[in-house]
C-alpha cells in the first residue's frame, strides 16, 4: 500500500493519502490488534468496509513513524482519537483510498471522495439555494464535490454530533480550480465561525478536501 501523496501543511499537521492494493491479511499483519480491535473487525463484512478500516490504521502507524502499537479509538461522538498522544486526528475513506491527518496542535478535518454523477441527485440535501446558484456549484460535478468534501471536513473537524450541513455550514463564493481553497462560515453552539478549506482533485477522479484550525 504505497503512500501516494504525503504534505507538511505545517511544522505541526500533515496529511497522507494511501492508495489501497493489499489483501485484508497484509494489511492485518501490518498491525498489532488488540482483543477488543480483532473482535470489532469480526463483526464487518469482508470488502471495502474492512479494507477501509486496517487501511486508515496502517497508515496512521506509517505516519507516526512507529513499529509501536497505536491505540486508535472513537469517542461518543464518532470522532477518532489517540488515548497515548495528545494529538488531533481525522480518517477518511473512498474506494481504493485511504487518507489521514494528524494536527499535533490544531484541530483537523479530512474527507476523500470518489467523484460520481450521482451526487447531482441529492445536492439539495446538503446545499442551499444561496450555494447552489453560486458560478462553480449548481450542476458541475467538481464544484457539488469540492463543496461536499469541505462540510464533511469541517464536520469532522468540529467533532461533535449536531451540526448539519446545510443548515450550519455556508460555502462562501470560490473559484474552482484542480487544487484551492473555499472559505465557510461555521454556526456553531459558541457564534459562527470561519474556517479555511483546502481542496484538491486527484487524476483519478478523487476529490479531497481538509481543514486545520
Amino acid at each position: 500500500m504505497p503512500v501516494v501523496f504525503n504534505k507538511n501543511i505545517d511544522e505541526d499537521t500533515i496529511l497522507a493519502v494511501w492508495k489501497i492494493e493489499e489483501t485484508e491479511e497484509q494489511l492485518i499483519s501490518g498491525l498489532q490488534l488488540k482483543q477488543h480491535e480483532l473482535d470489532f473487525i469480526s463483526s464487518l463484512n469482508n470488502g471495502k468496509r474492512l479494507l477501509h478500516w486496517l487501511s486508515t490504521r496502517v497508515l496512521l502507524r506509517t505516519m507516526l513513524n512507529t513499529d509501536e502499537y497505536i491505540d486508535c479509538r472513537m469517542d461518543d461522538h464518532g470522532k477518532p482519537y489517540l488515548p497515548d498522544f495528545d494529538y488531533h486526528i481525522s480518517l477518511s475513506h473512498s474506494y481504493d483510498y485511504a487518507s489521514v491527518i494528524i494536527g499535533k496542535t490544531r484541530k483537523v478535518g479530512v474527507d476523500i471522495e470518489l467523484i460520481k454523477h450521482k451526487i447531482k441527485s441529492i445536492k439539495h440535501k446538503f446545499l442551499s439555494d444561496v450555494e447552489l446558484a453560486q458560478k462553480y456549484v449548481g450542476d458541475n460535478i467538481d464544484g457539488l464535490y469540492v463543496c461536499w468534501c469541505a462540510k464533511e471536513a469541517i464536520y469532522k473537524w468540529n467533532g461533535r454530533k449536531g451540526l448539519e450541513f446545510k443548515q450550519d455550514i455556508h460555502i462562501k463564493p470560490f473559484k474552482l480550480k484542480n487544487e484551492g481553497q473555499l472559505n465557510a462560515l461555521v454556526d456553531l453552539p459558541v457564534g459562527t465561525q470561519e474556517l479555511t478549506v483546502h481542496y484538491f482533485k486527484t487524476t483519478d477522479g478523487y476529490m479531497l478536501g481538509y481543514v486545520v484550525a
